[in-house]
């Protein structure tokens, strides 16, 4: 084990940086020593000496004068331990930090503004801020393995104009908000990048930046290629999956696919095909994606979510997304878990819902599928007042990092109001930044509440009836009901997988009703009492037969 001292020299008293720089140094690994506040220069070299120190960290934030002449004494009395190999580092505020860097003696110089997991990558070994592209992975499990514990940051950003998100995403990557860019698209990108007489003029920009070409999409990834080089990924399209997947991997080196089940298709009017054939070419996709070793996102259970479906609806589709990932081939999962949807859900019950997903899917891992859990704030649940969005960001984000997220999907706090611009980015990823550090300091287990737990175990008993009645749905020959598609579809046109949004869909029954009791989203019988999934699949097929 490598060891690591540190003090403020001189008569400077404040070590609450130093402080933080070795507890992130424990989690590096490090055997850490802390020598105090003011210390004398011959004091830290005999520590450096007597503890055979790997790295010597000094700190001072008092007058930048005083301290410029304190660390050249300090350097030109280290220097033999430097001539040893011995490693230094300074930590300052940023007038004094200026003065440190033009000494050239310590090899990385800190001024307040650096990230914890800059730091923590330093302190791993890692070279950060160096200005290339190989300093920062250029993969999804790869920057997730490189930033633990810290989540890896994404948030979605698209401009109505190729050169407004162009710019935009230059102050991004220049500013390390995020480590993945997720590329909002129009509509028409999305449903007809392949064919312009489908493409409507008037709905140019409708919804994210209008694409319209390959080469547009290699402009938007090389405009990422700086600052911390963020990894870049985009919707799957609803239509023409595969071409586009071949468009996305060359152009932009999509970092995972997003991609539903039962969704961006003729049931919701975002996309041309039926549910049975998108289950099926959705299906297609993420084999595709899982051959090409790209990561693949369901992001199935939300669409329930944000339409009121009952919490063990959300649930069920969770389980379904990360069933048919494995089944297909996908070796590094996704599980995208929507916070705030229905946005009336207590956090307590936000909690269980999410715990419920993870039970139930975490034995599907395996050598071969991977599991990494990505949180969001809920896409409807923004207030429009700007400093209570703001509050409410950073109370959702704590909420999520109970589950220890690998990835953390940053919703802006002007959802409520317009699109996020690079600016609005930029702070949110600032205050996400300062609650996943609170988090990680210390959080308190908030999945240990008994509520919870139980809710937990109701969720999870409830499901497990639900995918049952689906897989007795298909025909007896069927030898995977999960995967058929014909199956799925048919859970939905019977109402088995329902929501109250759904009403008057030619695909769905939309008969479901759902209101909040104690916090978690149920499903109802007609007399407004909440009522089980046995009850409930039991009305649902008499009424069928």
């Amino acid at each position: 084990m490598k060891t690591i001292i540190a003090g403020a020299i001189g008569e400077c008293v404040h070590v609450a940086g130093i402080i933080n720089f070795l507890r992130l140094a424990e989690q590096a690994g490090w055997r850490t020593i802390f020598l105090g506040p003011a210390i004398s220069t011959e004091m830290i070299i005999e520590a450096a000496k007597r503890e055979k120190a790997d790295l010597v960290g000094v700190s001072y934030r008092l007058t930048p004068e005083t301290g410029e002449r304190l660390l050249g004494e300090f350097a030109e009395a280290a220097d033999e331990l430097y001539q040893k190999g011995v490693r230094f580092a300074f930590g300052g505020t940023p007038p004094v930090a200026q003065r440190a860097k033009t000494l050239g003696f310590f090899e990385r110089v800190f001024d307040g503004s650096e990230t914890s997991d800059e730091v923590l990558a330093y302190l791993q070994g890692q070279k950060t801020g160096v200005g290339d592209e190989v300093s920062f992975p250029q993969t999804t499990v790869k920057r997730i393995l490189w930033k633990k514990p810290y989540p890896i940051l994404r948030h979605h950003y698209g401009q109505p104009s190729m050169a407004a998100t162009l710019e935009g995403i230059r102050k991004i990557a220049d500013a390390k908000a995020l480590d993945v860019i997720s590329l909002g698209i129009d509509q028409d990108a999305q449903a007809n990048f392949f064919h312009p007489e489908r493409q409507n003029p008037r709905r140019k920009g409708a919804g994210g930046v209008p694409v319209r070409t390959p080469e547009d999409y290699r402009a938007l990834y090389e405009a990422s290629r700086r600052g911390n080089y963020p990894l870049m990924r985009t919707y799957s399209g609803t239509d023409d999956f595969i071409r586009l997947a071949k468009i996305y991997k060359e152009t932009i080196n999509i970092a995972w696919c997003a991609i539903p089940i039962f969704w961006f298709n003729q049931m919701d009017g975002r996309g041309p095909w039926g549910l049975v054939e998108s289950i099926r070419e959705h299906q297609k996709v993420m084999h595709w994606y899982g051959e090409n070793n790209v990561p693949v996102e369901l992001n199935e259970p939300h669409h329930w979510g944000m339409r009121d479906a009952p919490d063990v609806v959300f649930v069920v589709s969770a389980y379904l997304s990360a069933y048919n990932a494995k089944a297909f081939g996908v070796r590094d999962y996704i599980a995208q878990m929507m916070f705030n949807s229905p946005p009336s859900t207590s956090d307590a019950m936000d909690l269980a819902k999410m715990q419920a997903i993870m039970a139930l899917i975490e034995p599907l891992e395996s050598e071969n599928f991977r599991i990494w859990r990505q949180t969001r704030t809920g896409l409807l649940s923004y207030p429009l007042q700007e400093d209570a969005a703001r509050a409410h960001l950073a109370a959702s984000i704590y909420l999520q990092m109970a589950l220890r997220p690998h990835i953390v999907h940053i919703v802006g706090h002007t959802e409520a109001h317009h699109a996020a611009t690079a600016e609005d980015i930029i702070v949110a990823s600032h205050m996400a930044r300062q609650v996943i550090d609170n988090a990680l300091t210390g959080q308190p287990d908030m999945t240990g509440d008994p509520a919870i737990q139980a809710r937990v175990e109701t969720l999870t008993r409830e499901a497990k009836i639900t995918i049952d009645a689906i897989r007795q749905l298909a025909p007896a020959s069927n030898l995977d009901p999960l995967v058929h598609p014909e199956t799925l579809a048919r859970a939905v046109n019977l109402g088995i997988l329902d929501a109250p949004h759904l009403r008057n869909n030619p695909f769905a029954k939309g008969r479901i009703q759902t209101r909040i009791f104690k916090g978690a989203c149920e499903a109802i019988d007609s007399t407004g009492k909440p009522i089980s999934e046995t009850c409930r699949i039991q009305q649902i097929l008499q009424e069928e037969a």
